[in-house]
């Protein structure tokens, strides 16, 4: 019997066989290729899941016992694959020092004063501040300026700060970025970096962030404040001066939907007006002052940790070509403990990222096994503190264990949705680069079609590791299962019910052979960046070649 490569022929086999794609890029294969008898196994996808989800790891949290052991996991199977270490001192492991940010919730307070009198609001009820990495107290008295979205964006004409004087003053800031944007270039100037470093710019003193009616309704306030004992963290620099895009910021706060309202008592415009302004197709919020005066006091407690990003390489087999890197990345760490939810406290990233890791592990085996050396060299590479703010990936791009000019591309694994038989992707960042015409040929071979971004308000494309590479100039690309074959159900369900959830957990219906359709997809576009003459490059005029590229 001869089986295809769908996710329902690898159940049926119980592997998915190199001899299913072409090793090289002209469509033949090799003998080699065609002799290899397993490569992407579902029940190696489901062992590494298993192992990395299970309790004794207790949620991988960055800087944790658990993350530890889930380093050196990965590195044994770096090892067992015949990877050489791509760390530090020749070692599978990168060192990355970091600063932990706690707030301290007894010491914080946020009063307003307007015409009426003074409205003192309740943590965490009605605001939310975060944690300093560089101060541990803060108190700001000043006047507050709304600012709209925050942004200035001078590719398309917008600047949120135009005629507006934010200098020592707080700037109240809504969540998002306007409907013209498109969604990738919207998520870079939507992050809350992007808008905290902006503000710093102006010379403000702290940021308080509303919601936009379309983020409550996809991210509630509510779920943010089962979070509030997690640490924030941010890398340390060899001045031992934690990393910061906006240094001179005192504070920066959230606020519930009820909160954000009093700020806008006897101002120009309601709360409910502007954001009602968000929520219309033909206008935006625009800024003014506001008719309030704000005290905002914050405290932080700081601790430092280390942790380790996993590193090896498959070198190149080009003498020409084998000094270029193509880098495969997934973050390693997961939420750790926190609030029980039924009864259940570990936050343990099945999903989230125990799958992007098990794929990139099996993606890598599919590279050794076929018995044909990629011409350039692929990394592999764990990182620590995604979850805390892409912390392991910008320390890398900054520290790199390799030369940051020779990484060609990047290829990002992070959360794939591995509970159906997906048919479609999501190639977040396809379009800016030449990467795009590569995933198209991968997706083809597979069978699996190429969707845009079902939900841009999510802002994927800045919230995960490969960004940091593209802050560095380097083309990247991060698949996503799509909304088609009963996916958009899946995953809207996941994302409402377990996401950084402790129910994130292996007892999920995770679909394995779906796991290894999702690994063989990655591989073959590794494959095919490796093995090209050319390497990847941004396409003119591209809003991030632009901005970032070499």
């Amino acid at each position: 019997m001869k089986y295809g490569c769908g996710a329902a022929a690898i159940a049926a086999v119980g592997i998915v066989s190199v001899a299913c794609v072409p090793d090289r890029i002209d469509g033949t294969a090799s003998d080699k290729t065609e002799q290899t008898e397993m490569v992407v196994r579902p029940d190696a996808i489901r062992a590494h899941i298993e192992f990395l989800a299970d309790d004794v790891l207790a949620g991988r949290e960055a800087g944790t016992e658990g993350y530890d052991i889930a380093a050196r996991y990965v590195a044994s199977q770096f090892r067992a694959l015949g990877l050489k270490p791509a760390g530090e001192n020749d070692t599978y492991f990168q060192n990355v020092p970091l600063r932990a940010s706690y707030r301290v919730a007894e010491s914080v307070e946020l009063i307003v004063r307007d015409s009426q009198g003074s409205h003192s609001l309740s943590h965490p009820e009605d605001f939310i501040i975060g944690a300093n990495p560089r101060h541990e107290t803060g108190t700001i008295r000043s006047d507050a300026v709304f600012v709209g979205y925050g942004i200035v964006a001078p590719e398309f004409g917008h600047d949120d700060y135009a005629e507006l004087d934010v200098e020592g003053k707080v700037v109240v800031m809504m969540t998002g970025f306007p409907k013209s944007f498109p969604s990738e270039e919207g998520a870079h100037y939507s992050s809350t970096r992007s808008k905290a470093r902006v503000a710093d710019e102006h010379g403000a003193l702290g940021t308080i962030t509303i919601y936009s009616p379309g983020f409550e309704a996809v991210r509630p306030y509510g779920r943010v404040t089962l979070n509030l004992h997690r640490s924030s963290m941010t890398w340390i620099g060899e001045d031992g001066e934690a990393f910061s895009e906006s240094p001179d910021l005192q504070v920066e706060a959230l606020m519930s939907p009820a909160g954000g309202a009093v700020l806008f008592e006897s101002a120009e415009r309601s709360y409910e007006q502007v954001r009602a302004d968000a929520a219309a197709d033909d206008r935006e919020p625009k800024g003014f002052p506001l008719a309030v005066r704000i005290t905002v006091s914050q405290a932080t407690r700081h601790e430092t940790l280390e942790s380790a990003n996993v590193a090896a390489v498959l070198e190149g087999s080009d003498p020409l070509l084998k000094d270029q890197y193509v880098v495969f990345t997934a973050h390693l760490d997961a939420h750790g403990t926190g609030t029980e939810a039924d009864g259940d406290g570990i936050y343990n990233g099945a999903m989230d990222n125990a799958a992007g890791i098990a794929t990139m592990i099996e993606a890598a085996r599919v590279f050794v096994a076929s018995g044909n050396p990629p011409r350039r060299s692929v990394l592999f590479l764990a990182l620590t503190a995604e979850e805390k703010g892409l912390i392991g990936a910008e320390y890398f791009a900054k520290h790199p264990t390799v030369p940051i000019d020779n990484i060609v591309a990047n290829i990002n694994l992070d959360m794939p949705m591995l509970l159906y038989d997906f048919t479609d992707v999501v190639a977040f960042g396809a379009q800016h680069s030449t990467l795009g015409e590569t995933v198209g040929s991968a997706s083809e071979k597979l069978g699996v079609s190429l969707s845009p971004d079902p939900v841009p308000q999510y802002a994927v494309f800045v919230r995960s590791d490969h960004y940091r590479f593209v802050q560095q100039g380097v083309p990247a690309v991060m698949l996503a299962t799509g909304f088609a074959n009963g996916g958009a159900e899946i995953i809207m369900d996941f994302q409402k019910n377990h996401y950084h959830m402790p129910s994130d957990d292996a007892s999920l219906p995770i679909d394995y052979a779906a796991g290894a359709k999702f690994a063989m997809l990655n591989y073959l576009i590794g494959r095919e960046i490796a093995d090209r003459d050319e390497q990847p490059i941004w396409y003119e005029n591209d809003f991030f070649g632009e901005l970032f590229g070499r």
